[in-house]
């Protein structure tokens, strides 16, 4: 990115300073000398940089080997007013990184099945066979679809009858339960804790991928899918 320059005087102490990009990091470099500086006058640097990606702040300070000779009390100020002025800078943009981060983390993609109790799952299923045209077993039927990001991709959606004792529902008490298909499933649990969500069981892994249970806030349970496809 070009760089950013300006020139201004304070004190008797001529300053100039600049900001420009060096890949991914913003850079402010501040020169600071007396005006019309003998040869044996130093000049001052100040350069801070900062990594957004890495959340990292660098501050340099060069100077010759010779005193400067000029208002040291109007140096300290401008170096305080630069480098205050850029600290903020830098921390709105670390903030708005981790924001964006957060943004950008998917999690639910879509809906990985549907499950519900009923009085009896081999009726259940024979109806909607015979009304709706499920393609069902005992276990259900699975929906199959492909994916929008990758149309080679392909998706399913399992839609699943329960007995209206099963204990796969527990600790709710309701009588349905929502399969959710994620991404990054272990940085979101991670994430879910932090947040105060109730995390029912550990992280299994299966065939199909990756499984864990949560609890809305009344109470549902919710199952997290990380799918193999």
């Amino acid at each position: 990115m070009p760089a950013a320059n300006s020139t201004f005087a304070i004190g008797g102490v001529s300053s100039s300073a600049d900001s420009f990009m060096v890949t991914e990091s913003s850079v402010l470099r501040m020169n600071i000398c007396a005006e019309n500086p003998p040869p044996s006058q130093i000049c001052k640097t100040l350069a801070v940089s900062l990594t957004p990606d890495n959340n990292r702040l660098t501050i340099i300070w060069q100077q010759n080997n010779i005193t400067l000779q000029s208002n040291e009390k109007a140096t300290l100020i401008i170096l305080i007013t630069a480098t205050s002025f850029f600290l903020g800078f830098a921390f709105k943009t670390i903030i708005t990184s981790q924001n964006n981060n957060r943004t950008k983390m998917k999690k639910v993609t879509g809906i990985g099945g549907i499950f519900f109790k009923c009085k009896d799952p081999k009726a259940i299923n024979e109806w909607y066979k015979t009304h709706l045209g499920f393609d069902t077993s005992p276990y259900g039927t699975s929906f199959e679809w492909r994916q929008i990001d990758d149309s080679t991709k392909k998706g399913l959606t399992q839609w699943n009858p329960f007995a209206e004792n099963t204990k796969d529902f527990e600790p709710s008490t309701k009588d349905f339960m929502v399969n959710y298909r994620v991404e990054n499933l272990v940085e979101l649990v991670e994430q879910l804790k932090k947040e105060g969500v109730t995390i029912v069981d550990t992280i299994e892994t299966s065939d199909y991928g990756k499984f864990v249970h949560i609890l809305d806030s009344e109470g549902n349970k919710i199952q997290l899918w990380e799918p193999n496809d």
